[in-house]
């Protein structure tokens, strides 16, 4: 009988406590877009989270690693991140050739500073773990650097990176 007493009002209790809140009213949010691995480089690539595993993906599926260098505020970044987000060819060839990481730290392998740490710069590796230092951009004081107007050249350079894979491997 106890039981019995103490279970409706439990159950009076719980419909009274809903039954005298308000109705909340719909509050308009702002659409975000849900923050990924991509950081805007390209929503649609499975980016890998760290260089270490990014090595390990390279390996074991036989595709180069293209390493992308950058800082969230840095003007020469954003401006290159859009170039790489907006290119449909690099996009394709990144998504079904490359395993893709993009770090915003210098990480502790000293082969993905060759010409010292700015960003953006772009390096690829190959499946043997290999930086593929004669892969370079235009600048000869950064060597790895490439700007919106390089594009085609860093399209170009994957390219190349795929060829090298094919014959040298």
């Amino acid at each position: 009988m106890l039981k019995g007493l103490l279970s409706v009002l439990l159950v009076l209790g719980t419909l009274t406590s809903t039954m005298g809140k308000p109705e909340k009213t719909a509050v308009k949010k702002e659409k975000r877009i849900p923050q990924t691995l991509s950081r805007g480089w390209g929503d649609q690539l499975i980016w890998a989270q760290t260089y270490e595993e990014a090595l390990f993906w390279s390996r074991s599926r036989n595709k180069p690693l293209l390493v992308i260098f950058h800082l969230e505020d840095c003007p020469h970044s954003l401006a290159l991140k859009k170039a790489f987000a907006e290119d449909k060819e690099i996009q394709k060839l990144a998504d079904e050739e490359f395993i893709v990481l993009n770090l915003m730290y210098e990480t502790t392998d000293k082969h993905l500073s060759p010409d010292g740490q700015y960003v953006p710069r772009i390096l690829l590796v190959d499946p043997s773990m290999t930086v593929r230092a004669d892969i370079t951009g235009r600048y000869s004081n950064r060597m790895y650097a490439y700007e919106p107007s390089d594009i085609k050249l860093l399209l170009s350079n994957m390219q190349r990176a795929l060829k090298f894979l094919k014959t040298e491997l």
